[in-house]
């Protein structure tokens, strides 16, 4: 069977987010036969279609188009999905004649405040709805960012936390090959 490759897209910009952190981490943990590119969406412009396609959303859009399945890490701001995350997502569903995410697999995880981005998280699933995505239900993979569980730089450092993150990523895995089973 040929390698299944995910592409993990962060809400947060930030270099040392705990967001970020968790898809390192994940790049670490992808199950045998799988593996996961990381999304810069940084240079993306607001979506805008007055303005010609910039070749950052071009490199987002070839990579979407090629992934096998996506992993979103979803900070929260002000009780919702981060603005960039969103924003490359209304990049890639605007593709003309192109689909990126029609019928794939996706999972979603968070590092936040009191609720770990379970806010989020909702409205990530609200949005990949329309996106057709076929989210993971189970496990779902909630963290307090501000616990010891990260280090400065942003990376999990938590045992417990990185065998719940194997847990979904084998979970996504999983998901993914029924998926392509149903579509052989």
């Amino acid at each position: 069977m040929d390698e299944l490759v995910f592409l993990g897209v962060c809400g947060s910009l930030r270099r040392a987010s705990r967001n970020r952190g968790l898809l390192r981490k994940a790049r670490e943990l992808m199950p045998a036969g799988s593996r996961l590119d990381i999304a810069d969406i940084s240079a993306l412009p607001f979506f805008n279609e007055d303005i010609p396609k910039p070749e950052s959303v071009r490199r987002l859009v070839g990579l979407a188009e090629n992934a096998d399945g996506f992993l979103f890490a979803s900070p929260e701001y002000n009780y919702s999905l981060a603005p960039a995350l969103k924003n490359a997502l209304d990049w890639l569903s605007r593709e003309p004649g192109l689909k990126p995410f029609s019928g794939k697999p996706a999972a979603i995880v968070g590092a936040g405040g009191g609720m770990g981005t379970a806010r989020s998280q909702n409205h990530l699933r609200q949005v990949c709805v329309y996106l057709d995505l076929h989210l993971l239900n189970t496990p779902e993979f909630f963290s307090n960012a501000f616990s010891p569980a990260f280090d400065t730089a942003g990376d999990l450092v938590d045992a417990e936390l990185e065998k719940r993150l194997a847990a979904l990523l084998q979970g996504l895995v999983d998901w993914a090959q029924v998926l392509k089973k149903g579509r052989a």
